[in-house]
């Protein structure tokens, strides 16, 4: 791994667009470089998060996950629009799904193995900041846990998504466009809706057992759901869908 040091003041500015404003710093930037870095959207405390993926030289044919990770082929990302608009590459959405091609042994909970529920060849959904991404045999990959995987999509649309242990798929309700005294409301004033039905749900958790334990909520139910939780989706007909963990779950509301 190497560290490399540069200081900003020794780096040439040709070409660059002028920002008002921002003046020259000497400070140093520290670079640790294993690899190809990308940027990551998460939160931190420090502000930006730089993600580095792995890559693996290519006398290494196979991986082989162990215990219960799974290693997922990541879909390509969109360059392009449905009407053929090119997009910026910040404008261009992380892919969050891919195809499972090699899967661990399982893992064991108490003195019950239990095997990973998802095949190779399987078309899945997994959590938007889980795992490790890899580079391997020149495509990029991802490197993660069973319990990282939202679920498995039987079709092209989110709204079939098949949830995984316990996690639920909830069709979230339309933003209100009015006020209660009618007016008509800005983009910007529109709240995110945190209530939705309930369209599929996971087979539940294990127990210390290795027992599933099903979920409390149902398809169909209407539910109060934590604001900030969970992976949101569109569906093909423009409708808004949140995968979440069904400890997310705050209510279920009825007329």
């Amino acid at each position: 791994m190497a560290a490399l040091q540069l200081n900003c003041s020794s780096i040439s500015t040709r070409g660059l667009p002028s920002f008002q404003g921002l003046r020259q710093s000497s400070a140093s930037l520290s670079i640790v470089a294993p690899s190809r870095v990308s940027l990551d959207q998460r939160p931190s405390r420090g502000g930006l998060v730089v993600r580095a993926a792995t890559v693996v030289a290519p006398k290494y044919t196979s991986i082989k996950p162990l215990s219960d990770r799974v290693l997922v082929k990541i879909k390509t990302v969109e360059e392009k629009t449905v009407g053929g608009i090119l997009l910026p590459t910040t404008a261009q959405t992380k892919p969050q799904g891919g195809e499972v091609v090699a899967v661990g042994e399982g893992k064991a909970i108490g003195k019950t193995k239990v095997d990973i529920s998802v095949k190779t060849g399987a078309q899945i959904v997994y959590s938007k900041y889980a795992g490790t991404e890899l580079e391997f045999n020149g495509s990029n990959h991802m490197l993660l846990k069973e319990d990282d995987i939202v679920g498995i999509l039987e079709t092209d649309d989110i709204k079939d998504m098949k949830p995984l242990n316990d996690r639920v798929l909830i069709k979230v309700a339309e933003v209100e466009e009015k006020t209660a005294g009618g007016l008509l409301l800005a983009d910007s004033a529109k709240e995110k809706p945190s209530i939705g039905t309930v369209v599929a749900v996971g087979p539940g958790t294990l127990d210390e057992e290795g027992k599933q334990k099903p979920l409390t909520v149902s398809p169909g139910n209407t539910v109060l759901f934590s604001k900030y939780a969970g992976n949101d989706f569109k569906s093909g007909d423009g409708s808004d869908y949140i995968a979440l963990r069904a400890s997310d779950v705050m209510a279920v509301l009825s007329s």
